[in-house]
C-alpha cells in the first residue's frame, strides 16, 4: 500500500488528480494535513506545518505503507527533512524527476515546468529537487479559473476550463522558450490535463502521477519493515 500526504484542500479531485482514489490502480491510503492549506503551503510558506506531515507520514507508516507520495510538489523543500524522520521512502514532488529527464534530452534541449504559480517556485525549490536554478517555469494565470480552485476551494469544477489554464501555460512557456525538449507539469492536480497539454505543445509532457507510478512498481510486494513499536 502506498501512503500519500494530501493537503487540506477545499476542491473536487478529479480522476488522475494524486488526491483522488480512483486515480491508481493498486491500494493508497490518504492522510489529510488538517490545516495544511494551499495558501498556507505554497503562498505563504508556513515551515511550522512540517511536524504535522512528519506526524501524517507517521500514521502511514504505522498502517503499513511501505512508501509515501504528496499532493503538493511544493513540499519538496522538505524532500530531505521528511526522508530524515520516516522510516520508508518518500517521494515529495514531480519536480525530482526534473534532473532525471533533463539528462534525456539531445545536447541543447531543456526541461520546462509548468506550475500552479510561478511567484512561489523559487531557486530553494528547484535546488531541493537537483534541478537547475535556471530551469525555465512558467505558471498559470493567478487570477485564471485554475489557480483560483486550487487556491480557494470550489465546490465543483469543469475540466475543461482547468484543462484549458494548463495548456495555456504551457503553450507560453514553449514559445518564450525554443529550447525545451520536454515538460513537467509540477501541480499534482494537473495529471488529468497531461494528454492535453502534450497535443497542444508537442513535447514529451511528465506529471507527479506518471512518477507515482514508477515509485510505487519498485515497493510493490515489498514488506513492511518496521513495526509500530520499532518506529517512536
Amino acid at each position: 500500500m502506498l501512503g500519500i500526504l494530501t493537503l487540506d484542500t477545499a476542491f473536487p479531485r478529479l480522476p488522475g488528480d494524486l488526491g483522488s482514489p480512483s486515480t491508481f490502480d493498486f491500494p493508497v491510503r490518504h492522510e489529510v494535513v488538517t490545516g495544511a492549506s494551499v495558501e498556507d503551503v505554497v503562498h505563504r510558506r508556513r515551515d511550522t506545518l512540517l511536524p504535522a506531515f512528519v506526524d501524517a507520514g507517521r500514521r502511514l507508516a504505522d498502517a503499513g505503507c511501505v512508501g509515501i507520495a504528496t499532493t503538493c510538489s511544493f513540499l519538496v523543500r522538505w524532500q530531505r527533512e521528511l526522508t530524515e524522520a520516516l522510516p520508508v521512502p518518500v517521494l515529495t514532488s514531480a519536480l525530482l524527476q526534473v534532473p532525471l529527464i533533463e539528462r534525456t534530452l539531445p545536447k541543447g534541449l531543456r526541461v520546462g515546468v509548468v506550475t500552479c504559480s510561478a511567484a512561489d517556485l523559487g531557486a530553494d525549490a528547484l535546488a531541493a529537487a537537483g534541478a537547475h536554478p535556471y530551469t525555465p517555469i512558467e505558471g498559470l494565470d493567478p487570477d485564471g479559473y485554475f489557480a483560483e480552485t486550487i487556491r480557494f476551494g470550489r465546490g465543483h469544477v469543469d475540466p475543461d476550463r482547468l484543462a484549458d489554464d494548463t495548456i495555456a501555460a504551457a503553450r507560453r512557456l514553449v514559445g518564450a522558450h525554443r529550447d525545451l525538449g520536454a515538460l513537467v507539469l509540477e501541480c499534482a492536480n494537473m495529471p488529468p490535463y497531461r494528454d492535453a497539454v502534450q497535443e497542444a505543445v508537442g513535447l514529451p509532457v511528465f506529471d507527479a502521477a506518471q512518477l507515482t507510478q514508477w515509485f510505487h512498481a519498485a515497493l510493490q510486494g515489498v514488506p513492511a519493515r518496521y513495526a509500530r513499536r520499532d518506529l517512536w
